[in-house]
């Protein structure tokens, strides 16, 4: 059996509420009691500073739902800016530099893998914070490390082959269609293709979310508790989902529908913020451009103006990363501990963090 995280007791107010005592309790009570440890955790008392420390964590993690649509114009820019001309511009910069091209390539993969890396990390840190009530950010990078690299791993193999697995099912469509093309066919043989080229990658990206839910719910909890790597999480997993087929199929539609109504609850939040976030910096930025103008200066495209705006840019997604933390970091909150309830008592070494943390709560 597993021992307890060590560390500094988290506050009584803090913790979750008292383990059930069922010994297989079902996915309704599961989300009733996440939905109180979310409140007892975030709100009884409210503490800012420990609501700062969690939205950092939460930030790339989703923050409680998977996209936010919005539409921007930069007609809506001075027409002393020109914007729409600015940016033709830029992208006739970088199609004249080749080696530019490639540094930015090499970037942007470079970026891609840390934050992979940084999620599967923070999601166990996620986990652990919860179970103590409180971040622990150092000491609980340390602990999770062994099983964050394998999260790592099996994210970027998986990311990896979701990709090729759309790369296959383009290349594939594609010669279909070409080699439809001066043939005798029903009319109706190009669309047909088309249509199961988009069936399968609706299929696929759904594989992949699915396979995502269920690492970040149920297996991740598992991997924390006992100290296994992800391929042993998985296959203990698998053995739950066979043996209790009904429970874990009504978990997985309870966990649909609850992120579906937690992500219209938090994109109606968010709407207001970052249409303001947003008006704010486009307003900055044109205010910039026509200053610069009224001082003589045009602003010209060249590497080096092109290196000063993608820091801007960073620091605009940096912005915006904060933002969505900070807003949406209660709903991953809840949907963290919903998976964390439904898999503690069906994991005797996660059921004994919870009591335990709650009965160190008790005493103080």
């Amino acid at each position: 059996m597993s021992s307890p995280p060590q560390g500094g007791s988290p506050a009584p107010s803090s913790l979750p509420a008292e383990p059930s005592a069922e010994p297989w309790i079902s996915p309704a009570a599961a989300l009733y009691s996440a939905f109180d440890d979310t409140l007892r955790l975030l709100l009884q008392p409210f503490d800012a500073w420990r609501w700062i420390k969690f939205s950092a964590v939460c930030v790339l993690l989703g923050g409680g739902t998977s996209s936010a649509a919005f539409n921007w114009s930069l007609g809506a820019l001075p027409a002393e800016a020109n914007m729409r001309e600015v940016l033709d511009r830029a992208r006739q910069v970088l199609s004249e530099h080749f080696g530019f091209i490639m540094l930015a390539a090499g970037f942007g993969l470079a970026l891609a893998v840390t934050l992979f890396y940084l999620r599967a990390t923070f999601r166990f840190v996620l986990v652990d914070s919860i179970l103590r009530g409180d971040v622990q950010l150092v000491n609980a990078w340390g602990r999770v490390q062994p099983q964050a690299r394998s999260y790592f791993l099996w994210l970027l193999g998986v990311s990896v082959g979701i990709v090729t697995l759309f790369s296959i099912s383009a290349v594939f469509a594609r010669l279909s269609l070409r080699s439809l093309t001066g043939h005798r066919v029903t009319p109706f043989a190009a669309p047909l293709v088309s249509a199961g080229f988009l069936v399968a990658v609706v299929l696929i990206g759904l594989l992949f979310a699915l396979l995502v839910v269920l690492t970040d719910d149920l297996v991740v909890p598992l991997m924390f508790a006992e100290g296994i790597p992800l391929s042993q999480a998985w296959g203990k997993l698998g053995r739950m989902m066979h043996d209790e087929a009904r429970s874990f199929t009504v978990y997985l539609v309870l966990r649909l529908v609850v992120s579906v109504l937690v992500g219209m609850i938090v994109l109606f939040i968010l709407y207001p913020v970052l249409v303001g976030f947003f008006s704010g910096m486009v307003i900055v930025g044109a205010l910039l451009i026509l200053t610069l103008h009224l001082f003589g200066i045009l602003w010209v495209w060249n590497p080096a103006t092109i290196v000063v705006a993608a820091i801007g840019l960073l620091f605009l997604t940096g912005g915006l990363l904060i933002v969505l933390g900070m807003v949406g970091m209660p709903a991953q909150v809840f949907l963290q501990t919903f998976g964390m309830r439904f898999m503690a008592s069906r994991e005797h070494a996660l059921d004994t963090m919870w009591a335990q943390s709650w009965l160190r709560g008790r005493q103080e």
